[in-house]
């Protein structure tokens, strides 16, 4: 019951922020200036226009977790309520929870605003609305949640500056860890490939979570690799928000 407290009064607060309309705006203008771009582009001009929506909805869906994200805890913190709060019947792993549910809900409302803008430019060029779009689109939603967890981790222990670059490192990196598996095949036994392997098995692979090829392409989405993904994408927010709620609890605020 406090956690839904917390979690609705964590989505008033950020549905008001006007950097997520800011950022939706932006994100509904990258979403139809794909249908220019397609235009001006030889090729496929309905999988140019998917390609680049989904693009769009991933890269600012990320921004708006970032960027409202990595303020939740430290507003708290810099405005003093903190001390109110920990002075109630309230558990930290309560506090952490609350405002982790309250920004999922702020992005779902998001990305449901965005994918309509997606889905109906598609509409337009097809008639239809293909499954595989849908699923690309739920799955770029376990992304933002997972990069919600890293963003409130890093929001625990540092300033909103610093919180928005290392979850922004994060992001980044996560898409780019295949890289590293390329240079781990290339790499003698020894010190290094050791610490490669050990970096590789830590930074998360969000490319799990990545359908978009799939979905623009019409290729096949095999059950287990979604059942992977489902779990990798569980099981590693998990592990973040635990980390986040010791992190918290060192903190001391009395």
């Amino acid at each position: 019951m406090r956690i839904r407290a917390i979690a609705v009064n964590t989505f008033k607060e950020a549905i008001r922020d006007r950097i997520l309309y800011l950022l939706l705006f932006f994100a509904g203008l990258s979403i139809l200036l794909a249908r220019i771009l397609a235009l001006l582009t030889v090729g496929d001009r309905v999988k140019i226009i998917k390609d680049v929506g989904l693009a769009s909805i991933s890269l600012f869906g990320a921004l708006m977790a970032i960027l409202i994200g990595t303020g939740l805890v430290y507003k708290e913190i810099d405005k003093k309520t903190i001390f109110t709060l920990m002075s109630k019947p309230l558990y930290r792993h309560e506090f952490i929870l609350g405002k982790f549910f309250g920004l999922v809900l702020t992005l779902f409302v998001m990305l449901a605003a965005m994918s309509l803008i997606f889905l109906a430019l598609v509409f337009l060029h097809t008639f239809r609305i293909e499954p595989r779009l849908l699923l690309a689109i739920a799955f770029i939603f376990v992304e933002f949640v997972l990069i919600t967890a890293v963003a409130i981790l890093f929001s625990c222990f540092s300033t909103p500056i610093l919180s928005a670059l290392f979850t922004l490192s994060f992001y980044i990196i996560g898409h780019f860890s295949w890289s590293l598996e390329t240079l781990l095949r290339k790499l003698r036994p020894g010190p290094g490939r050791v610490l490669g392997q050990v970096l590789y098995a830590v930074i998360p692979d969000l490319e799990n979570f990545n359908l978009k090829t799939e979905a623009v392409h019409g290729l096949a989405l095999p059950a287990g690799l979604l059942a992977y993904s489902l779990l990798y994408g569980a099981l590693y927010t998990l592990f973040i928000l635990t980390l986040a709620v010791i992190v918290f609890r060192r903190r001391d605020f009395l």
